[in-house]
């Protein structure tokens, strides 16, 4: 079953038990997943929208939330941070689980060794090599902090 039809899976069955964040969380992703569609079949290189794609439109999604649920703990707006909360939470369901903040930075430093990165010009090499082996479940923002403070060392 591909991503595309677990989502509207979902939705429908949120429909059915009347959840009217989950309602709108989902309809708020078909609609981009629609755009993309959209996108997709208009330009010059026509191609089916995919999991991959979709996995990339909910990580955005998820970014903005992160960024939307740090600005309403800063502000002290509970009413708006448990909707945001739920809408991260029902996005993030669909990708698999992130690596902590201990595991990127273990990975991120045998990796270093292992390439034998030893100064920022290495980076792009480092971050070619996260990206191929774990582009789903890493924090690409988080990895590159952590990169440029290994490798200025």
């Amino acid at each position: 079953m591909s991503l595309k039809e677990k989502i509207n899976n979902n939705y429908q069955n949120s429909l059915k038990t009347k959840d009217k964040a989950e309602i709108s969380t989902y309809r708020l992703i078909l609609s981009a997943i629609k755009d993309i569609d959209i996108a997709n079949r208009s330009g010059p290189n026509k191609k089916e929208t995919d999991d991959s794609d979709i996995k990339k439109l909910l990580k955005k999604m998820i970014k903005q939330r992160v960024e939307s649920i740090d600005i309403y703990k800063k502000n002290n707006r509970q009413d708006l941070l448990e909707v945001e909360q739920k809408e991260y939470d029902i996005l993030s369901s669909f990708l698999p689980k992130q690596l902590t903040d201990e595991e990127t930075k273990k990975i991120c430093s045998d990796l270093v060794n292992a390439l034998g990165a030893n100064s920022i010009k290495d980076m792009g090499k480092v971050m070619g090599e996260l990206k191929k082996n774990y582009s789903d479940n890493l924090d690409f923002a988080k990895a590159g902090t952590l990169l440029k403070e290994l490798l200025n060392k």
